[in-house]
């Protein structure tokens, strides 16, 4: 039998087969892509990662348990706005100059969204629920996402499964792209003022000692920067993280609560998984599950996010694909916001563009590669959220770098404005070594990579970082 009649034999039975939905991308080799998100939620808050007895997370589980869970994924900006708009360009928050949720008009020419780039190479693109990133979610020509539904930043998240269904239920002659994006838990916000919850209502806690336990990390790091100092009587002025006074009872209650937002979230999951399946889908797609940031969850007495802490900028990151995605972890680094669109690029057969400066995990998601890439990955932010401290605004920048053992931080304002932390020895960030003579060296070998990086990547943060000696 010659090549071309072996070729129209194998596309014969695909037809017979598999519904019409499946059969372009089985012909051309190209997986659809499914992109599930939550927001606000931490690396380890899954029952995979942490346990069952306070959090059951069946969903999420089901994809690790098939799948690759990255465990050293970070986000690009520990905040909405910023972490999204980079995952959706693949960029720097720096490059976008999108460092904060203030409103910014962005280049759609200058850098292209994920919807543009698949639907161009042929995609049908999809988007349900949360937006939130810097894209006119009404200008299509922009984001470049055919199909969209429930673009709500809040209060949506029991329609958008439904919404999600349809879309997979299309009859289509190509691959898609969907994005399914759950606001929850980022309603523990509102939990915390007191405030109704916009997806529902997670009832009353049980008794104290029946909650989760409060973090072991509660207690600011020994020798904390005086930045961290200032930020966490600034934002704890603000209505927005009254958080100040609150007890270990109020945090365990706190942690129970954010538990319960989760599993609202997994349940929305849960319902999209299955309408995969049903539809003959999931032997063909690549789902990946992650978040935009994380939830400090009373970790150095912090809630919400912004901070450098990992509770705030460590994300789940799961890549599934039945039979393809090798089972199990990496401790690979990940600048999650700019290496997702290069991977779902490789994954697609599509040429990523030059000039993104992410890089693509397919080979460790697929078992093809352990090897880890990368030195170092570098996160930033921007505190503009917090309350005038005697009457002066302080709204200070900074840049994250985590090294395979180390994690280093510095501000654009203080005067012991760094921070270093053993993430092997001391993974909860306890004790702050910046000043401590014994660490110089790795002190100033962090400034370097970070000053390298900086001059790489034309970031004008560079005179912000102090010079080793």
């Amino acid at each position: 039998m010659n090549g071309k009649r072996l070729l129209g034999l194998i596309a014969a039975v695909c037809l017979a087969t598999l519904p019409a939905s499946q059969c372009f991308a089985a012909q051309k080799g190209r997986p659809n892509i499914l992109l599930i998100m939550t927001d606000q939620q931490s690396a380890d808050a899954m029952s995979c990662r942490i346990g069952s007895r306070y959090l059951k997370t069946p969903a999420m589980d089901s994809l690790a348990a098939k799948g690759t869970t990255f465990t050293r994924a970070y986000a690009a900006n520990p905040l909405c706005v910023p972490s999204r708009t980079a995952i959706f360009t693949g960029r720097y928050p720096h490059e976008t100059a999108v460092q904060s949720n203030e409103p910014h008009k962005l280049d759609a020419a200058a850098f292209p969204c994920m919807g543009t780039v698949f639907k161009r190479a042929g995609y049908d693109t999809g988007y349900v629920g949360k937006w939130h990133f810097q894209f006119n979610s009404k200008d299509e020509a922009a984001h470049g996402f055919d199909y969209t539904a429930n673009l709500k930043n809040n209060g949506g998240d029991n329609a958008s499964p439904a919404l999600a269904i349809e879309f997979l239920r299309k009859p289509r002659t190509q691959p898609f792209l969907l994005v399914a994006s759950f606001v929850n838990p980022h309603n523990i916000c509102e939990w915390a003022r007191g405030d109704r919850l916009p997806d529902g209502a997670v009832g009353e806690p049980p008794p104290p000692d029946q909650c989760p336990p409060r973090r072991a990390n509660h207690e600011p790091p020994k020798n904390e920067s005086d930045i961290m100092l200032l930020m966490r009587r600034s934002f704890q002025m603000s209505r927005v993280f009254p958080v100040g006074g609150f007890d270990e009872k109020k945090w365990r209650e706190y942690i129970w609560a954010y538990y319960r937002m989760i599993e609202m979230a997994d349940r929305h999951i849960g319902t999209v998984l299955q309408a995969l399946r049903d539809a003959g889908l999931e032997r063909n797609t690549l789902v990946v599950f992650t978040s935009d940031h994380g939830d400090c969850q009373g970790a150095h007495g912090w809630n919400q996010k912004t901070v450098f802490y990992d509770e705030s900028t460590r994300v789940p990151l799961i890549f599934c694909w039945p039979g393809v995605t090798k089972v199990g972890t990496s401790e690979r680094l990940v600048q999650m916001g700019i290496d997702l669109l290069p991977t779902f690029c490789d994954y697609a057969d599509i040429p990523a563009t030059k000039s993104l400066p992410g890089l693509s995990l397919k080979a460790t998601a697929n078992g093809q590669t352990t090897d880890d890439p990368r030195d170092y990955i570098v996160v930033s932010n921007k505190m503009v959220q917090g309350e005038p401290i005697d009457g002066v605004k302080c709204e200070p920048e900074g840049r994250m770098l985590r090294s395979r053992r180390y994690k280093y931080s510095v501000y654009s304002l203080g005067q012991r404005r760094e921070s270093l932390f053993d993430m092997q020895q001391d993974p909860g960030e306890t004790i702050n070594l910046a000043e401590n003579p014994q660490h110089r060296a790795t002190l100033d070998q962090h400034r370097e990579y970070l000053t390298v990086w900086c001059q790489k990547y034309q970031d004008a943060f560079i005179r912000h970082v102090p010079k080793g000696k």
